[in-house]
């Protein structure tokens, strides 16, 4: 397994449009069997960072959150494997993913909010972790109200990206 083993490590991203940049790269290096947990708080970018893994896959779109689904497979439109983005969000357990009967061996899966909730998928992954701060500030600690804290997720701001190789 290489994969992403070139981009383990922390970096910066500075907008979505970088985040989109970085996920289509990944997109180019992964493979049938390949599987990536994305873990961040809402608004870190996971979508994004999907939607470029998406466009580097070459599969069929558009790539959008999964949330009320639970998983979408975009076929390939390149003859290379499928994209099946999860959304972890919703689920109580590992054994809930594994009821969705993914086709772990042939697709390329990204799973939203699936930390501690993969095992048993794959022997390995790439967790990759979005870390963004509000204005400066955790999103638990805003002030103003609701429309506050959505304009603070809509903008632009940098985001912290670490990809780790897991187990």
């Amino acid at each position: 397994m290489t994969g992403l083993d070139p981009l383990v490590g922390r970096r910066e991203v500075a907008s979505s449009a970088e985040m989109e940049a970085l996920g289509e790269e990944m997109g180019r290096m992964l493979r049938p069997g390949d599987l990536v947990v994305l873990t961040g708080e809402l608004g870190a970018g996971k979508t994004t960072l999907t939607r470029g893994i998406g466009r580097g896959l070459g599969v069929r779109g558009p790539v959008q959150s999964p949330t009320f689904v639970l998983a979408r497979t975009h076929p390939s439109l390149v003859g290379g494997a499928p994209l099946v983005h999860v959304d972890a969000y919703r689920l109580g357990s590992a054994l809930e993913l594994d009821d969705l009967d993914l086709d772990v061996e042939r697709s390329v899966i990204v799973v939203e909010w699936g930390r501690d909730m993969v095992d048993g998928l794959r022997d390995a992954w790439w967790e990759v972790e979005l870390d963004r701060e509000l204005g400066g500030r955790g999103a638990d600690t805003m002030c103003g109200g609701p429309s506050r804290v959505q304009e603070e997720l809509d903008a632009e701001a940098p985001r912290v990206v670490t990809i780790t190789r897991r187990p």
